[in-house]
């Protein structure tokens, strides 16, 4: 594929749901090494109140999956939203980029799209006429005997080794620090009681009566992540949206309530990056939400107010 292409694309099936109004993809450069790395860049122009996420977990055949970004540029009705894919290939030849499916949230809720990836080739490092000239490649040579007429300058060099090993290890020895005594370590509040704090703290700022919703949103999303991340043991914090629910769905969570909770992080994402408006009432029934998941996950024993 050479360039840039551009296709519109309209909603022709039988759903409710609509593809990217335009879709611009490259990739950089079109042939490479081979396990030398490109970019796969899709620009994608579509309604401001839709949020692409790229799914994880696809099966990228010969590519292996170096890093990605994402960037978001709104405009008054449209917005367009950026990335790239950095890949490596590691086959011969000329390879199609996988599929890519992207999870995309709008006030309908989730649904999925699919990107249709351009061809890329994959040389060898050595040249056309590399065999002609002689230089193919070769098996490693096994190694080459060496003769030792005496041992002796050898025992003498592993004696001087190991005397200077015990003298070092005198050194340090007689270098180490000295144990001081510490003061026995407080214990840490449970988990339930830490997050249940961090909303008092938030709630007592009163971000919302300051018309300062997106901080309000970026500060609760944070404290609910947190919690959740250490109360199921999962990296929750550096989680897109789409991946912080699909590993709520795989993981054993009793008591959270899986509706709510997936309404909480949409409206969150509109007002956090949609920069969508939010009410006072709002932001009350988030953060009332955010004491009850840690209440119905944490149990009994957790100091919810």
């Amino acid at each position: 594929m050479s360039g840039w292409w551009v296709a519109l694309l309209l909603a022709a099936d039988a759903g409710t749901h609509a593809p990217p109004s335009a879709v611009q993809t490259r990739a950089l450069p079109e042939k490479v090494q081979l396990g030398e790395p490109l970019t796969y860049e899709l620009v994608l122009t579509h309604p401001r109140n839709e949020r692409y996420e790229l799914h994880p977990g696809s099966d990228l055949g010969a590519f292996e999956l170096l890093g990605q970004s994402r960037s978001r540029n709104d405009g008054p009705s449209t917005a367009v939203t950026t990335f790239q894919v950095r890949l490596a290939l590691f086959e011969l030849g000329k390879k199609r980029i996988p599929d890519l499916t992207f999870d995309v949230f709008d006030d309908s809720g989730t649904w999925q799209w699919v990107a249709q990836g351009p061809e890329v080739e994959a040389v060898g490092t050595l040249p056309e006429d590399a065999q002609e000239k002689g230089e193919d490649l070769y098996d490693i040579k096994p190694n080459a005997p060496l003769a030792v007429r005496t041992y002796r300058l050898l025992w003498g060099l592993l004696v001087l080794l190991a005397a200077g090993a015990l003298g070092y290890a005198a050194y340090r020895w007689w270098k180490r620090p000295r144990p001081v005594a510490l003061a026995p370590p407080v214990p840490a509040e449970p988990l339930g009681v830490r997050t249940c704090k961090a909303l008092d703290a938030l709630r007592a700022q009163d971000l919302p009566g300051q018309r300062r919703f997106r901080e309000f949103y970026f500060r609760l999303s944070e404290i609910v992540r947190g919690y959740l991340g250490e109360r199921y043991a999962f990296e929750a914090l550096e989680c897109t949206s789409g991946e912080l629910l699909d590993a709520l769905r795989r993981l054993h969570t009793p008591g959270l309530p899986h509706d709510d909770f997936v309404a909480f992080v949409q409206g969150s994402d509109f007002v956090k990056f949609a920069k969508a408006e939010a009410t006072a009432d709002q932001c009350k029934n988030a953060i009332e939400l955010a004491y009850r998941v840690v209440k119905q996950t944490e149990g009994p024993h957790a100091d919810v107010r």
